[in-house]
């Protein structure tokens, strides 16, 4: 039987393990990436999760995570700038939802300005007299 998940094109909000730039199996890294915390942080938390009371929870849900999550893609991210974007939509979805909205107005706003200046009087006339300096 084959695996349909390694032909599938990677989720870009989807948790995976972090192997890469993982210390131990990824999972700390992952959880970064997918979270926008810095890894420290979450390492930190982690190390302090084990040697809490409830450690025995925190080291069962790390193997769980490793057994169950996925190895992050090689090739998720084309360049560095989708990589930065496809954090942003992870971690803050309503300013991601705003900044596009925003983009496209700005977009927008300028489609009808140069609509503007091509359908007006000056314009034809200026390509008028373009035309007769070519004759």
């Amino acid at each position: 039987m084959t695996d349909h998940r390694h032909n599938e094109p990677p989720k870009y909000t989807k948790l995976y393990l972090d192997k890469k730039n993982g210390k131990i199996l990824g999972v700390c890294a992952g959880l970064s990436d997918y979270t926008g915390i810095d890894p420290t942080v979450i390492r930190i938390c982690a190390v302090l999760g084990l040697i809490s009371p409830a450690g025995g929870v925190v080291f069962i849900a790390y193997i769980l995570m490793c057994w169950l999550l996925d190895d992050k893609p090689e090739d998720m991210f084309e360049s560095k700038a989708q990589d930065a974007f496809w954090k942003a939509v992870r971690t803050q979805p309503k300013n991601t939802i705003r900044d596009v909205r925003h983009k496209f107005r700005e977009i927008e706003r300028r489609l009808r300005a140069a609509e503007a200046h091509v359908t007006s009087r000056e314009y034809s006339l200026h390509k008028e007299f373009e035309d007769l300096k070519k004759d």
